[in-house]
């Protein structure tokens, strides 16, 4: 199919950066780079965890927005005291 769009100049300029890289024409690098964006993953993405440490369960439905503000709060408090 033929159609026309309008592309950012980075994007082009990445387009054709990618397609001197490879030698494949401007349109192959496009498609395919079109095709790898909207193609869903074939397997469930795996996250893996940065500590070891459990979360800890007191704070597993809390609020992290207010729990800071709490914290903020409680600085504030002790720096106006002293």
């Amino acid at each position: 199919m033929r159609t026309t769009v309008t592309i950012d100049a980075d994007t082009e300029a990445l387009l054709k950066e990618e397609s001197a890289r490879t030698g494949q024409s401007f349109k192959e690098v496009l498609n395919q780079a079109v095709k790898r964006a909207l193609r869903r993953p074939s397997t469930p993405v795996v996250v893996e965890p940065l500590f070891s440490a459990p979360f800890p369960a007191e704070l597993a439905h809390q609020s992290f927005n207010r729990l800071a503000g709490e914290l903020e709060d409680e600085e504030t408090v002790k720096e106006l005291s002293s």
